[in-house]
């Protein structure tokens, strides 16, 4: 194992404990976990912290093949955090895109959901995040449309909905100051993907409603 990987798993290491510590999580499981199976985990999205959250509350033997999905002009926006997103947490980066340059480069941009399909490819699994932005942690924005596209072109690979409680309040939007507060991880049992004949809204409303079926 090369120094810069046996460094970036001991960064990891103290990450998961301070996670831990600053948050208390408790991490709640409906069904057992299984490494064997690449999955997508998909979570109501309310801090920066979310993606290493879930991360932290998996099994260890999980977490070298579970990558957080995340946007590439936030975690390359500065050494420490590329150093954390591409060699701690692995993380799978995509590129967030405004309206204007959607319709602009329609039509020579790559899909942006290809990095993702790869890494499900690798018999990987994600952590993502359905509406996109964040929210206020109370309730669910609706759903973008990338959950069901990615769980279309792999409808064999399992859903499995995260509801995180209390993390808006660890890590306040526009807070660089992290407080202390208790918070749970829930993981609901596993859903199928996309079903034969289920259309994009039927999906997405399935999806959803599972997740804040989890909620307190």
């Amino acid at each position: 194992m090369s120094k810069r990987r046996l460094s970036a798993r001991l960064v990891s290491r103290l990450l998961v404990t301070a996670c831990r510590l600053l948050t208390g999580i408790r991490s709640r499981w409906h069904s057992e976990p299984d490494a064997g199976k690449n999955r997508i985990y998909f979570a109501n999205h309310s801090s920066h912290l979310d993606g290493l959250v879930i991360w932290a509350s998996l099994p260890k033997p999980l977490r070298d093949t579970v990558h957080p999905v995340a946007a590439a002009d936030y975690w390359l926006g500065s050494r420490l955090r590329r150093y954390l997103a591409l060699q701690v947490f692995r993380a799978v980066l995509v590129e967030r895109r405004s309206a204007a340059t959607a319709q602009a480069g329609a039509a020579v941009r790559p899909d942006p959901l290809e990095p993702l399909k790869q890494a499900l490819a690798q018999q990987h699994s994600l952590i993502l995040f359905p509406e996109g932005t964040r929210g206020d942690g109370e309730q669910l924005n609706r759903f973008k449309s990338g959950l069901y596209h990615l769980s279309k072109a792999w409808p064999e690979v399992e859903l499995v909905p995260v509801w995180l409680d209390n993390l808006n309040r660890v890590l306040p939007k526009g807070s660089r100051l992290v407080v202390p507060i208790i918070c749970s991880a829930t993981f609901g049992s596993p859903l199928p993907g996309v079903q034969d004949g289920e259309d994009k809204q039927a999906f997405l409303d399935r999806t959803q409603s599972a997740l804040e079926a989890l909620a307190p």
